[in-house]
């Protein structure tokens, strides 16, 4: 039987910086996800890769002395390093906005647009910030200020550019929201976006004059215009399934589950936007935008390369293994609000789930099963997997409703029970007088060990093969799972 597709893609980051904790929070999550879906047995099909064109990344590479292009090499190879250094499926496709299948599928996108009529050419009059690649409307702006990017001036553009017909999209908008109402997670965004669209859209412009800002994909049959950077960037969710042409195309984004993973700073382009071009375009929406929070630094703010407040993943990971960063950002950091975050709690984190968790019971329950020679006949990963009595419905459902957060707590809860358990009968005292009823408390605590190490899988995998392979040989390893860091952070 064919197995079922599934499609996840990451936004593209804008690569004027190198990578944050931000990003990481948002590719781990989606690969949590994509792992999960393919135990499940999905064909899964996982995205990210870098956006390279517009103003701030033009404007970023002539600061630095350095061509644009090689800028952006430099940028995104530190994007794409990423999937070793997080542990990320091994199977991502790295799209870059600069590749040329992509520039050709952006601009066959624009000329389907365009035929279908929702393309024309005016006279556009903004504020503009730079920081989002945005126009900002007067409310938009706190004394006179981006929030997001109050570091930058906002910029005065008149030019005569081309603009997408926004403005027609209003109510198949709202037919598609009100027949999808999981379209958007969580809903509280679902209503902040509708609410958005139902006060009528406007117009936007989609070009930039070349002779200005020269960085972008150039407009087809006008080359003194190039595209704007968020048209140009969006199409990349269809360009690297081969649109218009591709098999992985049809397959994947006509026939498959499509779920997209956003900031909230991006649930306009991406619900509303982005939806309204796809439709002009002829193509299906997308079936699920999950919007999360952002991660807040030391001074409460969000985390920002342009504010300069950020917490890289290397930065991180110099102190904790991968797993402990794996696991923070989806244990401790909230699905879909905002968040704090910082190194001390990171590490906080790592010794209290880590080292006197998960770590600690693994010991326990193996060393006892070594010294009294019990074994246990185990199930194999897939038919954990299939096991609906032991793999609750409260793991399953954290997955389901984009949420692993909640699976992540079903299983550290269950790590919890198995301590209390082996706190309460006491194994290791009971051997002495009751020998079998001890082994069978032990080899009840082996077996639900190895589910609990199989279902890891997802969040931490490298933690998941070892704790396995430890139960499997019965035998502890020299260097503990997780060791005790050295000193308080």
């Amino acid at each position: 039987m064919d197995k079922k597709p599934f499609y996840i893609t990451t936004t593209l980051p804008y690569i004027n910086a190198e990578p944050h904790i931000g990003f990481a929070m948002e590719i781990i999550r989606a690969d949590v996800l994509a792992r999960y879906k393919k135990l499940q047995g999905y064909d899964v099909f996982f995205n990210t890769g870098t956006d390279e064109h517009g103003k701030k990344i033009w404007e970023s590479a002539q600061k630095a002395g350095i061509e644009t292009k090689i800028f952006a090499d430099g940028l995104s190879e530190k994007f794409k390093q990423l999937q070793s250094k997080l542990d990320l499926y091994n199977d991502i496709a790295f799209i870059r906005t600069t590749d040329e299948s992509h520039i050709k599928s952006a601009q066959d996108f624009w000329k389907v647009v365009d035929a279908n009529g929702y393309i024309y050419k005016d006279t556009y009059q903004a504020k503009y910030c730079v920081g989002c690649e945005l126009e900002k409307t007067d409310s938009e702006l706190v004394d006179g200020k981006c929030p997001i990017h109050p570091d930058r001036d906002i910029e005065l553009i008149n030019e005569e550019n081309y603009f997408f017909k926004f403005s027609e999209f209003t109510q198949p908008l709202l037919d598609y929201y009100e027949s999808n109402k999981d379209f958007v997670r969580p809903d509280f965004r679902f209503h902040e976006i509708q609410s958005f669209v139902s006060k009528g859209l406007q117009d936007f412009p989609i070009s930039r004059l070349k002779e200005k800002m020269p960085w972008g994909i150039s407009v087809p049959g006008d080359d003194t215009q190039v595209m704007y950077v968020w048209f140009d960037a969006l199409v990349n969710y269809v360009s690297t399934l081969g649109w218009p042409k591709g098999a992985s195309f049809e397959k994947f984004w006509e026939q498959g589950q499509t779920v997209q993973f956003a900031g909230k700073d991006n649930l306009r382009q991406q619900s509303a936007m982005w939806q309204a071009m796809l439709m002009a375009a002829g193509i299906s929406p997308t079936d699920t935008i999950v919007i999360n929070g952002f991660l807040n630094g030391p001074d409460g703010r969000k985390m920002s390369k342009s504010l300069g407040n950020v917490l890289s993943p290397d930065e991180v990971l110099k102190v904790v293994p991968v797993d402990a960063l794996r696991f923070f950002l989806i244990h401790d950091v909230s699905s879909f609000e905002d968040s704090p975050i910082s190194l001390e709690q990171i590490t906080n984190s790592y010794t209290a789930h880590l080292v006197n968790g998960i770590g600690n019971l693994t010991n326990r329950i193996v060393k006892m099963a070594s010294s009294y020679d019990v074994s246990v006949v185990l199930p194999s990963p897939e038919e954990v997997w299939s096991d609906t009595e032991f793999v609750s419905q409260e793991y399953r459902d954290g997955f389901e409703s984009f949420v692993p957060q909640k699976s992540l707590h079903y299983l550290f809860k269950e790590i919890r029970e198995l301590d209390s358990f082996i706190t309460k009968e006491q194994p290791f005292k009971k051997i002495k007088t009751d020998e079998a009823a001890a082994k069978e408390d032990v080899a009840r605590l082996i077996l639900n060990l190895w589910y609990i190490a199989v279902l890891l899988e997802p969040f931490m995998p490298s933690t998941s093969e070892k704790i396995q392979e430890i139960v499997l040989r019965r035998e502890l390893p020299e260097d503990p799972i997780f060791p005790r860091l050295e000193q308080v952070i």
